[in-house]
């Protein structure tokens, strides 16, 4: 089975009133103010998999900051999910500064199906991801229900982007040390953390902590596959494209043409996946 882990999809309403989104949402108008950047339903999502030969998919939030855009976006996505047939897992969508409300919509997208919580956006979403405060009831939801979150992460080096923010290996550092029993996944190779787990305190921090490879291309060279395996292992690396930014075709070619052993290729492209997700 081919899982893609980290994809976005949005309603035809979303689609069709972008520019009040873009007025609305700090974090959509950091991602999609541009008149290139694309926004894609469900449908395209689905046709897009068949043709590139991916199972399943992971439909996530973007890190919205209005909760009615939230709310709505969440709706389309149990409601994709329902429709797929088992092709589509959902990611709720939440902003733990919402507080009870937050925890409510959490509550809310487990009942309804979702399976896990993202794609946050600390910097855009205006939250520390270390504030027990903001966090509380935010990680006591998340363990009631035993979600995998997701995180957006950046590089403190290297190239700027449009929604690259701050969420650098040392943030994230610091939150997994206070939370070692929540399962973690850290998109776009968590800002080059896996490296870090050279030192022995970092390794034994990461138990819990996978690294999606969303975006990977745009990113590092094919390379950063075989190296980050050899210090983390294949079973704390899960195949990501951030489509419809990138192809899950991309990222499976540089996959397909690593040095990788087979086994470790399969881990990477769906055993991981498959295990974390319950499938």
């Amino acid at each position: 089975m081919v899982i893609d882990f980290h994809t976005h999809i949005f309603s035809e309403w979303v689609v069709d009133n972008k520019d009040l989104c873009i007025k609305r949402d700090a974090t959509f108008r950091e991602l999609f103010d541009n008149p290139n950047a694309r926004i894609v339903s469900s449908q395209e999502l689905i046709q897009s998999m068949d043709e590139e030969e991916i199972d399943v998919s992971v439909v996530m939030g973007i890190g919205w900051n209005d909760a009615g855009l939230a709310v709505d976006s969440n709706d389309y996505l149990i409601e994709a999910v329902a429709k797929s047939n088992g092709r589509l897992v959902g990611f709720a969508g939440v902003n733990p500064v919402w507080g009870d409300d937050c925890s409510k919509e959490i509550d809310r997208c487990r009942r309804a199906g979702l399976k896990g919580i993202g794609e946050l956006h600390p910097d855009t979403q205006g939250f520390d991801l270390s504030n027990g405060k903001i966090m509380g009831s935010f990680l006591e939801v998340v363990r009631y229900h035993d979600l995998i979150v997701t995180t957006h992460s950046s590089e403190p080096v290297g190239h700027t982007y449009r929604g690259k923010g701050k969420i650098y290996p040392s943030v994230l550092w610091e939150f997994i040390q206070n939370c070692p029993d929540l399962t973690f996944v850290c998109a776009h190779w968590g800002g080059g953390l896996p490296f870090y787990s050279l030192m022995p305190e970092v390794e034994e921090a990461l138990t819990n902590v996978y690294f999606d490879t969303a975006a990977s291309p745009f990113l590092y060279k094919p390379e950063v596959f075989e190296s980050a395996v050899s210090i983390v292992g294949a079973h704390k690396v899960l195949m990501a494209s951030d489509y419809p930014l990138v192809n899950a075709s991309r990222v499976l070619a540089q996959i397909s043409g690593s040095d990788l052993e087979e086994y470790e290729k399969n881990l990477i492209t769906g055993g991981n996946a498959t295990r974390l997700l319950g499938l």
